[in-house]
């Protein structure tokens, strides 16, 4: 909380009595208050990037140290933290303490490679926190242009997000969440390729009705490739292999 409005002595009297803590030199708080937007106080940052992203519930990453944006023109070192010096895309209010959601994204598309950031842009759209027609009509660096044009909100998942830049070099056509026999599918490569990509929550009545439907695809003509997070975020490999040879096989084709 601010402490605007609150005199010194007020202030002074509250912290004394523990009702209060005192962070930085114009804030109090309620004890017990998130230490993360504690520590982005004391420090005069903004919480941003993958440490914004994750407190949003989006597509999570591998985060060694918190990522906080600096005021612009500030040089302050902060230890144990990834700074961003960046100007925003979006004018940062001089009391927040965790960047807008369009600040976010800018930075995790300069910071993080290529399939991360897409995948945590792909899940911010999925989610509805941000519109990409809004996000096309900021000034935004290469990197998140570039993100902004190819990023999409079918992505079921940040498994399913690096799929299509993956297999781009086929010239097929790929359609993601496509309804067909009244459940949608991960993808369809061409007219008839179908690739579902399994996360965690597969197993038990889940997994069964996955078997069920693929049998149903296959009786209408459909050819599926079901693969797992582990083939996709470690042995894309495999993945690549077994959609390569249906494809030459005509899988992907009607009959």
């Amino acid at each position: 909380m601010e402490t605007h409005g609150i005199s010194e002595h007020t202030r002074s009297r509250l912290v004394a009595d523990g009702v209060l803590e005192r962070v930085g030199r114009s804030w109090l708080t309620l004890p017990g208050t998130d230490p993360e937007l504690c520590a982005a106080t004391e420090a005069g940052a903004v919480l941003t990037c993958i440490t914004a992203a994750r407190r949003l519930g989006l597509w999570q990453v591998t985060e060694l140290m918190p990522h906080l944006a600096v005021p612009a023109g500030g040089r302050r070192r902060i230890a144990r933290a990834h700074l961003h010096w960046a100007s925003p895309a979006v004018p940062r209010h001089p009391d927040t303490l965790v960047d807008p959601i369009e600040n976010v994204l800018v930075l995790v598309a300069q910071c993080r490679p290529y399939e991360e950031a897409l995948a945590i842009w792909e899940s911010a759209l999925r989610r509805g926190m941000v519109a990409k027609q809004a996000l096309e009509r900021l000034a935004l660096p290469p990197a998140a242009r570039r993100l902004c044009a190819e990023a999409s909100a079918w992505s079921d998942s940040g498994l399913e997000s690096p799929v299509i830049p993956r297999l781009r070099w086929l010239r097929l056509p790929i359609r993601q969440q496509i309804w067909i026999a009244g459940h949608r599918v991960d993808f369809l490569i061409g007219d008839r390729l179908v690739l579902q990509v399994d996360g965690g929550t597969h197993v038990g009545p889940q997994r069964e009705e996955d078997i069920r439907h693929d049998a149903e695809l296959a009786l209408l003509g459909y050819h599926v490739i079901r693969v797992g997070r582990g083939q996709v975020v470690n042995r894309w490999h495999e993945v690549q292999d077994l959609i390569m040879r249906a494809v030459a096989q005509g899988l992907h084709r009607v009959a």
